[in-house]
C-alpha cells in the first residue's frame, strides 16, 4: 500500500517518495533495544552514507553507516538534502505568520502576487497551497520539456521565482478546496505569496520566525550557506556523485537541508510546543482534511501525513532530491521523533522509507 503519491516528477523522486506499510500491522511492537532497531534500519539501506537519528523525551541515539569513507562522526555533522520534507518548515511559517496576525489562512494567494488585479470567483487560498487543494497540477506544465535535459541532476535549476509566479498566474485551478493532490508547485507558489505578503524574502521569513527561534545554526536553504558541510547525493547506481539541488524558484517546496541533530531539534520542538512556536507547533499537529477510502485513507494535518499506531497518531513526512532521501516523524504519545537520511536516489523497492515509517510506528 502506498500511503500517499506524488505527481510524476522529473527528478524521478524529487518530491515524496512511496512509503510502502511493512508485513506486520503499524506499531505492532518491538523487544529490541531502540539502538538496535536503528542499527538495523541503516544495515538494511544500500547507500553511501546513511543516518537514522531518534530522539525519546530529548534522549538522543544516533546510527549511522555506509558504503563511503566518512566517519560515524562526519556523517553525524553533514547537512542533508531533504527535498519535500522542507514543506513541513514551509507549513510551520505559515501557521506562525497566521498565529501572529502577520497573514491569514484563507487570503487569496492572488492578492498577495498580483494586488492590483481582483481574486476572482473561487481563489486559491494559502490554506489550499500547504493542504494540496488548490487544484494545481504537481508541477507547471511548461517544467518538463526544460528539466529533461537535467532530469538525473538538477531538473528545476533555471526555473527561478518569476516563471513559478508567471505559471501560477496562467493556472487555471480545478475547483480549489475540493480535491487532495500533491503539488510542489502550490507550496513553491505559497514561498513567494508570503515573501509578497511581507515583503520578506523566504529565506529571510524562514530564518527569522522558524530557524532562528529553533535555534537550528545547522540547517540551510542553499549549498554552501553559513560554512557548514553538505552531504553528497548519489545516482541510483550508488557511486555516482551528483552536484548540490538547485531547487531555483521551488525553495519551499524543497530546499531545507540539515543536519540529523537539528533535524531532530525540528522534530522535538512538535512533541513538546514551547516559546513562541508554541501555537504554532500545535496548530500543524491538528487534522484537518482527509481522502480516499479503506486501506487507501489518509489523514493530514496542515503540513503533516497522519497515520494511527497503537501509541496514538504519528505524523511524518518523506522527502527525495535526485541523490538523497529523507524522513522526518514524530509520535506526540510516546516523546518519540525520528529522522532518517540516506545520499542514493530513490529507487523502486528501496528500503528506507518502509523502514523508517515502520520504526515510528512502532515507537521507542
Amino acid at each position: 500500500m502506498k500511503p500517499y503519491t506524488d505527481e510524476p516528477d522529473p527528478a524521478d523522486g524529487g518530491g515524496e517518495t512511496p512509503v510502502r506499510a511493512a508485513a506486520d500491522p503499524p506499531g505492532a511492537g518491538t523487544t529490541a533495544p531502540l539502538a538496535d532497531r536503528l542499527a538495523a534500519a541503516v544495515a538494511s539501506v544500500d547507500a553511501p552514507d546513511v543516518v537514522f537519528a531518534a530522539s525519546v523525551r530529548g534522549r538522543r541515539t544516533l546510527r549511522s553507516g555506509g558504503g563511503s569513507d566518512a566517519t560515524a562522526t562526519g556523517r553525524q555533522e553533514l547537512r542533508y538534502e531533504i527535498g519535500s520534507a522542507s514543506k513541513a518548515f514551509a507549513g510551520l511559517l505559515l501557521a506562525r505568520l497566521a498565529a501572529s496576525g502577520h497573514v491569514p489562512l484563507g487570503q487569496p494567494a492572488n492578492t498577495a502576487l498580483f494586488p492590483d488585479r481582483p481574486p476572482g470567483r473561487d481563489p486559491v487560498t494559502l490554506h489550499h497551497l500547504i493542504t494540496h487543494t488548490s487544484g494545481l497540477p504537481g508541477l507547471p506544465r511548461d517544467l518538463y520539456a526544460r528539466a529533461l535535459p537535467r532530469r538525473n541532476t538538477n531538473p528545476y535549476a533555471g526555473y527561478d521565482a518569476r516563471r513559478v509566479v508567471e505559471a501560477f498566474a496562467r493556472a487555471r485551478p480545478r475547483r480549489p478546496g475540493t480535491r487532495w493532490r500533491y503539488s510542489n508547485f502550490g507550496v513553491a507558489v505559497l514561498g513567494h505569496a508570503l515573501a509578497a505578503r511581507t515583503a520578506t524574502p523566504w529565506d529571510v521569513l524562514l530564518h527569522e520566525h522558524v530557524l532562528d527561534p529553533l535555534g537550528l545554526s545547522g540547517t540551510a536553504l542553499r549549498p554552501g550557506a553559513g560554512g557548514g558541510r553538505d552531504a553528497t547525493g548519489h545516482a541510483k547506481d550508488g557511486t555516482t556523485p551528483l552536484p548540490p539541488l538547485d531547487i531555483a524558484g521551488f525553495a519551499a517546496a524543497g530546499a531545507v537541508r540539515a543536519t540529523p541533530h537539528d533535524l531532530l531539534a525540528f522534530l522535538e520542538a512538535h512533541l513538546e510546543p514551547d516559546g513562541p512556536l508554541a501555537d504554532a507547533l500545535r496548530e500543524v499537529r491538528r487534522p484537518v482534511l482527509s481522502h480516499g477510502r479503506g486501506e487507501r485513507r489518509q489523514t493530514h494535518t496542515l503540513t503533516w501525513f497522519q497515520r494511527p499506531t497503537p501509541h496514538g497518531p504519528a505524523f511524518f513526512h518523506c522527502g527525495a532530491t535526485p541523490g538523497q532521501q529523507a524522513f522526518l516523524g514524530f509520535q506526540p504519545a510516546t516523546g518519540f521523533a525520528l529522522a532518517a537520511v540516506a545520499t542514493r536516489r530513490y529507487r523502486p523497492a528501496d528500503p528506507f522509507s518502509a523502514e523508517a515509517l515502520t520504526l515510528l510506528c512502532e515507537g521507542p
